[in-house]
């Protein structure tokens, strides 16, 4: 059982970082990137354990884990060249003898909630940002699965990061409401359901916080009729039934352009059949369980609804036995054809590794489709047109957009690309990570400065500097 945080420790916590706030917001940039470029050597050195300790905590595969610390220590790198992202700007002369400047300037206290689902990841899509940029932090892990939060923050410790500049507390909903409500805290990063994540941007904002808030998700991928078979089947079974589904950014939704094919459903079946399901730290192991007894029966309530609905199951994982742990909660790869958007099975985040196929007649109908959805976190088109892939990328309503690429996820060391979730997916204004993410830890500051000449005392301005008048008045003497 894990003990939650009391008031008085959250409190305490906060205090300690608003205490910090005072020195660590002074520390010169280039030590604060040292840190980050110190804790990013660590976390590389303790990947294995980070990705074990996910493994057991929160079931996903070891290879999955592993994936889940390295897109989290990506946002480290970023970090790392955090001068370069707080540049300010300058302008000379707006008016005579006038000047203006723009500098960033860190928030105070930043808060963060975390899922589950990327035990890891996420936590570093966001203190990382925030620290760099002159930040502390207060962080609520997932109460599932609240350990590689704990070793990252001792982690960063080891790395050099200052007493009180990251705080972790844990929680349920007292916690979340007690960070909402503080005056201190200037800022909460959330990512979670929809629920959970409308909540925390409305009653965060009427309180004057910003806020960043990822949330649900409906990710569909087009499959074109010119699409190649094998890679296309290759990378649906990946992006839906990895992590066992309990991703945002998993495809959930399979949309045929001119409906699928025996060729294509053979080979779709057949692929997710042969997935292993089993432990995570099995060998072999391609998917693992789901979070909790709980989230198993929901997913399996959804899937039962669909032949109700006029959907056919093609593969049903329900009753998968893994024989070495027979009270697991696992649920093996499902497909279901013949769906509409009037069904549960699609309605739904399903969050479980379940993937629902639609037949649509033409490439507009499928557009169509994804943008009468609710949420608009990422879509992906398999296609063998550039004209077409184009016709997607410029129409659909989505802020994460894969052409061939079922997981379209930016990967932040690569530059200053963010989470650009949109719609229903996103509550706030500026994103998780990248040059959003920085811009959301910051504030700008705009100065005007006038320094006027002195006068002579005669009303004429003395343009000479002060104990230069004579240097250079009459030639050297020989």
């Amino acid at each position: 059982m894990l003990p939650e945080t009391t008031m008085d420790e959250f409190h305490a916590a906060v205090e300690s970082s608003k205490k910090a706030f005072t020195t660590w917001s002074t520390t010169p940039v280039p030590q604060r990137a040292r840190v980050m470029l110190k804790y990013q050597e660590l976390i590389r050195r303790d990947m294995d354990k980070l990705a074990m300790n996910i493994t057991q905590e929160q079931g996903k595969t070891l290879e999955d884990a592993r994936g889940d610390v390295f897109r989290g220590l990506e946002v480290v790198e970023y970090s790392c060249g955090i001068a370069t992202q707080l540049l300010g700007q300058v302008q000379e002369n707006v008016a005579q003898g006038i000047d203006t400047m723009s500098i960033r300037q860190p928030l105070g206290v930043t808060a963060g909630i975390c899922p589950f689902n990327f035990p890891a990841m996420v936590p570093l899509w966001m203190f990382p940002v925030s620290i760099a940029a002159g930040n502390t932090m207060i962080l609520k892990p997932s109460e599932h699965d609240p350990g590689a939060c704990m070793m990252l923050a001792e982690l960063a410790t080891e790395a050099g990061l200052p007493p009180g500049v990251l705080n972790i507390v844990h929680g349920r909903h007292d916690v979340v409401n007690a960070i909402l409500d503080h005056p201190d805290i200037k800022s909460v990063s959330f990512v979670g359901s929809n629920t959970g994540g409308k909540h925390v941007y409305s009653r965060a904002s009427a309180h004057g916080k910003r806020v960043q808030a990822n949330t649900g998700a409906k990710n569909h991928a087009v499959i074109m009729p010119d699409a190649n078979v094998d890679q296309a089947v290759n990378a649906l079974v990946g992006a839906a039934f990895g992590a066992a589904g309990q991703r945002c950014m998993a495809v959930s939704v399979a949309v045929c352009v001119g409906g699928m094919t025996d060729e294509f459903r053979k080979a779709l079946v057949e692929r997710a059949k042969g997935l292993q399901v089993t432990a995570g730290w099995d060998p072999g192991a391609q998917v693992g369980p789901l979070i909790s007894k709980e989230s198993k029966q929901r997913v399996c309530r959804i899937i039962e609804t669909a032949p109700k609905q006029g959907g056919n199951v093609i593969l049903d994982g329900r009753d998968i036995v893994v024989e070495q742990y027979p009270h697991g909660n696992f649920v093996g790869p499902t497909i279901i054809t013949n769906v509409d958007s009037s069904m549960e099975c699609y309605n739904e985040e399903i969050f479980g590794p379940v993937l629902v196929c639609m037949n649509v007649d033409s490439l507009d109908e499928a557009i169509s489709v994804i943008n009468a959805n609710e949420h608009g976190n990422g879509t992906a088109i398999f296609t063998s047109s550039g004209a077409i892939a184009r016709q997607f990328q410029t129409k659909v309503d989505v802020g994460m957009v894969g052409i061939n690429v079922p997981i379209p996820v930016p990967a932040a060391s690569s530059g200053e690309f963010s989470f650009t979730g949109w719609r229903g997916s996103f509550y706030g204004d500026l994103n998780m990570y990248g040059k959003m993410g920085v811009e959301f830890f910051t504030r700008t500051k705009t100065i005007t400065s006038s320094w006027k000449l002195p006068s002579d005392g005669q009303g004429k301005k003395n343009t000479a500097l002060p104990g230069l008048s004579g240097v250079g008045a009459s030639p050297p003497s020989s």
